[in-house]
């Protein structure tokens, strides 16, 4: 399924892109910089469990993370992930694509405003990511530190509704 999101950037299911372009994506060193709880290999069977978990999302709550695309080339996986009571909204970018990262989560927040179960969107970003104004221009507000399984992130919260 395919979500046309009004021009070059395109949403998929991580399932329709070709798992290398996935595997090389998560195994780029530069990539693992910014995702403390990637602490193990990228080989096939971690890239069938992070695919499966991902489904499971889309399966148990209607939604879930896209592969994203960019002129028809996949440039990273991000989307919606519910977290108890609240949507969390991730994007791993590759590298090479780092500077769409603004214009891809504008499309994914619209979505999100004309979703009715998403009253606001929270983002956990690690410390190593000190360029944070792109959260403050959109509206997000610091929230405060939190703990994923051991590691910290930093808690931000944006009103979508």
């Amino acid at each position: 399924m395919m979500y046309d999101t009004g021009g070059k950037i395109e949403f998929t299911r991580l399932t329709e892109v070709p798992a290398a372009a996935i595997m090389a994506h998560m195994s780029d060193p530069r990539v693992a910089e910014h995702m403390p709880l990637l602490t193990f290999t990228w080989d096939a069977a971690a890239l069938k469990t992070f695919i499966a978990a991902k489904e499971a999302c889309w399966h148990r709550d209607g939604l879930g993370h896209w592969a994203i695309l960019y002129r028809g080339a996949y440039v990273g996986w991000g989307g919606f992930q519910k977290e108890g009571d609240e949507w969390d909204f991730g994007l791993v970018l590759r590298p090479e694509n780092f500077g769409l990262g603004t214009r891809i989560t504008r499309k994914a927040l619209a979505l999100a405003r004309a979703d009715a179960r998403i009253p606001f969107v929270t983002f956990l970003l690690p410390p190593s990511r000190t360029r944070l104004k792109a959260l403050a221009r959109l509206g997000a507000e610091f929230v405060g530190e939190t703990s994923v399984n051991g590691a910290k992130f930093l808690k931000y919260r944006l009103e979508t509704q």
